[in-house]
């Protein structure tokens, strides 16, 4: 059974989720978090398997919450859903450690897949989506939640003053497999152009994700376009 904390500020949306989410097989939303601190203390005191989290919430934003839940409990996946397919907290809170996010227009199916996606141990990336909102980031200089030196203002030093990105420590192979995960392909889609096995794929996959120290499928996107690979 996948136990949900929901957390957004709005009632009628929390509610909408939380009827959502009790409607599904295997399913219960254990909680509601009207702001990201309220999140951030029932998610230690709960333990729910998946977060199902807004980004803008008063007192605590879901960046910051998200930060701290996967810090505090990396067993604990968090999916944002947002307003805004392009909306720079977002990639906040994918940095963040945040599995994926969707839209909270999204149909009630599409949202219960995303849901067990995210709970079985995958990551949510939308080809359109996710890969717009990354590499508009990482071509430019971070958003102001981002306070600190962080990998992306180096990134965004490199463009005021070029210089080659550092090598990646992965075979050519690696390489090749991790360019087509930026590019949004399915692990299949990777399997039937590299001509490789499926399971081949998902152990490369899988050597990526310790390499590059990657949480997710999401941030071996954005390692690849920091590298300059994209």
């Amino acid at each position: 059974m996948t136990r949900v904390l929901v957390a957004d500020d709005q009632p009628q949306i929390r509610g909408s989720f939380r009827l959502l989410v009790d409607s599904a097989p295997g399913c219960v939303a254990i909680g509601e978090a009207a702001t990201g601190a309220e999140a951030v203390r029932l998610a230690e005191r709960d333990r729910p398997d998946l977060v199902l989290m807004d980004v803008r919430m008063p007192v605590m934003d879901g960046i910051e919450a998200t930060r701290l839940i996967c810090a505090a409990r990396p067993e604990t996946r968090v999916l944002i859903v947002t307003t805004f397919d392009l909306d720079e907290y977002v990639y906040g809170a994918l940095r963040a450690g945040a599995a994926g996010f969707m839209l909270k227009h999204t149909p009630a199916a599409e949202l219960l897949k995303a849901i067990e996606v995210i709970a079985s141990g995958e990551s949510l990336l939308a080809p359109t989506a996710t890969r717009r909102l990354i590499q508009q980031f990482v071509s430019s200089a971070p958003p102001a939640v981002e306070r600190s030196r962080s990998l992306m203002s180096r990134a965004a030093e490199r463009i005021r003053r070029p210089a080659p990105p550092p090598p990646l420590a992965i075979t050519e192979r690696e390489r090749e497999v991790l360019v087509l995960v930026a590019k949004g392909l399915s692990n299949a889609e990777i399997a039937g152009q590299l001509y490789l096995s499926l399971s081949t794929v998902k152990t490369h996959v899988s050597h990526l994700l310790t390499k590059l120290d990657a949480r997710s499928r999401i941030h071996l996107v954005i390692a690849a376009y920091e590298a300059g690979l994209v």
